[in-house]
């Protein structure tokens, strides 16, 4: 669980809210909301990239399955084709690389693009 600041620091809080007693009108949720509201909004990402020349969104959200933060991915190029590539992982610097890694893997099985140009875009997204 050390892995995973945010869900550590928010059992800690869960555990310790029956401790905490309200002074000066503040309640336990304004608390938790302004300590880890940042950290969790940064859990959410969406953005662009580019792709052999074209441009593609990407989508990250966080989910918990069991007590472990995975988080899911996916990138689509609107403008080129309807494939989209998906990953799910617990890596959150890797789930972007991985989603594209599936979107490439997709273009070649749909003969878009060839092995070469994934394995070059592969290479140089790492």
């Amino acid at each position: 669980m050390a892995r995973h600041p945010v869900l550590l620091t928010l059992v800690l809080v869960t555990l310790a809210s029956p401790l905490l007693t309200p002074c000066n009108g503040q309640n336990l949720g304004d608390i938790v909301s302004s300590v880890l509201g940042d950290q969790l909004k940064g859990l959410w990402r969406n953005g662009e990239l580019e792709l052999l020349g074209n441009y593609c969104n990407y989508r990250v959200k966080p989910t918990l399955e069991g007590w472990e933060l995975v988080f899911v991915g996916s990138v689509t190029c609107p403008g080129w084709t309807t494939i989209r590539g998906e990953s799910r992982t617990t890596s959150q610097s890797g789930v972007v690389n991985r989603a594209v890694e599936d979107f490439l893997k997709k273009a070649v099985a749909a003969e878009l693009i060839t092995q070469e140009q994934a394995n070059t875009v592969i290479t140089t997204r790492r």
